[in-house]
């Protein structure tokens, strides 16, 4: 494991680490490395000893450290951790105390008066309840195992993380999830050092109740900070003796599995987060699947569990990185219930977000039509134009988007989703007035009219567009119908209003793949034309179809409309981008298999 690995794990990306003689206890069944293999809860506590080994060798060998991160508390509990594990080489070695001094060194030294530290925003409480996580394992692991000659680092600690506590205490959040954080690393820290003003404070962020929908959505309907709510109420509820706090956490587990493709890749695409275009992966929920499977003996996490353990990044992301996560979990140490067979095929529509998964063995679609209206390109809102994705074994068609020249409005963005028979239905009615004088009752000679967004939402000027009579109504209707049909997923579109508009489908598949039967675009190697019958996309062994064509028409500009165009941004992705282009009335159905 490297620096960087430590990075990823800064919003949460952490594994299982119990590194200790009672670590021998921890896995009670035999699992696989993913490339079926297996070894036995001795090998794996011996893998995990020695890939801590090689992170402490590179941070010995590091003279002069980076700049301050949250990286540093890991890297303290890693340290940590080699000096109690036995089989490690360092196991009571002096040289790491010096290397413990060091960073203790560095964070008193940075602590502001308040005890926060400024880590991307600054004198941050949450951020500085990040960095807390691991510091504060890493304080219980000194503690707990007497380390020799850590009194001194053991009281340096103390002092940085009750100085950082009183921030948490009275400091504020920006996030939801950010509330969470706090409250669990308040638990920790009370664990270490008990004070009721730890648990007041905890008290009154839960006082504002915990926002859980029907479907298992936390409010911010991320894969990654979803991850971080459920580890901080399965801390808290385990710390605090409220096992309360597991019901929404069960809550999102069940209906997270559902989120997976095969291969363990989650999808984001109805998040209200940044991650809605990003790629996440169920690996690193590992600990929690293991945590509720002990403590519910639920089958199914422990199934899930252990498909988990079968994943190749199993031995990166768990393996690699079991350093540092709570040595004073005796649960963890205890052997799973028997898992079930898990589910592989079924389909399933989450009506709060407005997103259905459907999964035939090792092919899965996405159906998305759950936007925040109005659309407003802002972290908290959901707004991808991802409507559609499609996966095939390894071979993926990472979403399909539809965009017209309709007044520069951009992508297709559907108005819910619904289901009626075996059919899913997107539909969006666009609607562009032109503007009428004001009436005389509302003119200003000044002409200083309020500033407001237009009637379409399209953009803002100082003209009270609210207030003004229209006329030359324009529209554009747009149906989409997904329908599954001997073995094939079809999508039928239809655009219907003003005739002449440039419509485009954009296909975006996964990089590192081949693409066949269609056409290069003239001087952009990435970008091609579905003009023939069919198209093939092809990725490790494994093949998507696709088709049919649609005569190309010009070249696709400013797809992503005005919203993006004015400040110069764009929504493209890393892939494989394939377009179908025609004009209003449109109509094609478009298959893939």
């Amino acid at each position: 494991m490297n620096r960087e690995h430590f990075l990823k794990q800064t919003l949460g990306i952490t594994a299982l680490a119990i590194l200790s003689p009672v670590a021998n206890k921890l896995f009670a069944n035999t699992v696989t490395n993913g490339a079926g293999q297996t070894f036995s809860k001795e090998e794996l506590f011996e893998r995990m000893v020695k890939a801590n080994d090689r992170v402490v060798q590179q941070l010995l060998d590091v003279e002069k450290r980076g700049a301050f991160g949250r990286r540093v508390g890991y890297e303290f509990a890693a340290l940590v951790s080699c000096y109690v594990a036995e089989g490690s080489e360092y196991y009571h070695q002096p040289a790491i105390i010096p290397a413990l001094e060091k960073i203790v060194t560095q964070l008193l030294a940075v602590q502001a008066p308040d005890g926060t530290v400024s880590i991307g925003n600054l004198e941050s409480p949450p951020d500085t309840a990040f960095l807390l996580e691991p510091l504060c394992a890493g304080a219980k692991i000194l503690g707990e195992y007497n380390a020799p000659g850590s009194s001194e680092i053991q009281e340096k600690i103390k002092t940085f993380i009750t100085n950082a506590a009183k921030a948490l205490t009275t400091g504020g959040v920006h996030t939801p999830n950010h509330r969470w954080v706090i409250s669990a690393a308040l638990a920790q820290i009370n664990e270490l050092y008990p004070n009721k003003k730890y648990v007041a404070r905890i008290d009154e962020w839960l006082s504002e109740g915990v926002f859980n929908d029907a479907d298992g959505h936390y409010p911010e309907r991320s894969m990654t900070y979803s991850f971080v709510e459920n580890r901080a109420f399965l801390t808290m509820g385990r710390l605090l003796n409220r096992p309360a706090l597991f019901v929404p956490v069960r809550k999102n587990l069940q209906m997270s599995y559902y989120y997976m493709d095969p291969g363990g890749d989650l999808v984001t695409t109805d998040s209200r987060r940044q991650d809605q275009y990003m790629a996440r992966t169920i690996v690193s929920w590992y600990p929690l699947y293991r945590t509720l499977a002990i403590i519910d003996k639920n089958p199914t996490f422990a199934a899930v569990a252990k498909y988990i353990e079968s994943l190749p990044d199993f031995e990166k992301t768990v393996v690699d990185a079991a350093l540092f996560q709570f040595l004073d979990t005796p649960l963890l140490q205890k052997e799973m219930p028997t898992p079930e067979v898990l589910p592989v095929n079924y389909e399933k529509l989450f009506t709060t977000s407005h997103l259905a998964r459907i999964r035939k063995g090792d092919t899965t679609t996405t159906i998305f039509g759950g936007i925040d209206w109005p659309i407003t390109i802002a972290s908290g809102r959901s707004n991808s134009p991802n409507f559609f994705a499609y996966r095939k074994g390894k071979a993926q068609l990472k979403y399909l988007r539809l965009s017209s020249e309709f007044f520069s409005m951009g992508y297709f963005y559907s108005q819910g989703l619904k289901k009626q028979g075996n059919q899913y239905i997107l539909h969006k009615k666009l609607q562009v007035p032109y503007y009428q004088p004001l009436p005389k009752n509302l003119r200003k000679a000044s002409g200083d009219y309020t500033l407001s967004p237009s009637i379409d939402d399209r953009f803002w000027n100082k003209m009270a567009f609210d207030k003004r009579p229209v006329s030359n109504l324009k529209k554009l209707e747009t149906t989409v119908t997904v329908s599954e049909t001997g073995g094939r997923t079809e999508l039928q579109f239809n655009v219907t209003g003003m005739q002449g508009v440039a419509v485009t489908i954009e296909l975006c598949f996964r990089e590192g793949g081949e693409i066949s039967g269609v056409k290069t675009m003239e001087g952009q190697p990435k970008n091609y034309f579905l003009e023939n019958e069919e198209g093939k996309y092809e990725y490790m062994g494994d093949t998507i179809h696709f088709g049919p064509g649609v005569n190309a028409g010009k070249l696709p500009v400013n797809i992503e409309g005005e919203r993006y165009s004015t400040h110069f941004g764009t929504l493209r992705t890393e892939g494989i981008h394939v377009y179908l282009t025609g004009t209003t009335p449109f109509e094609h159905k478009l298959y893939f298999y």
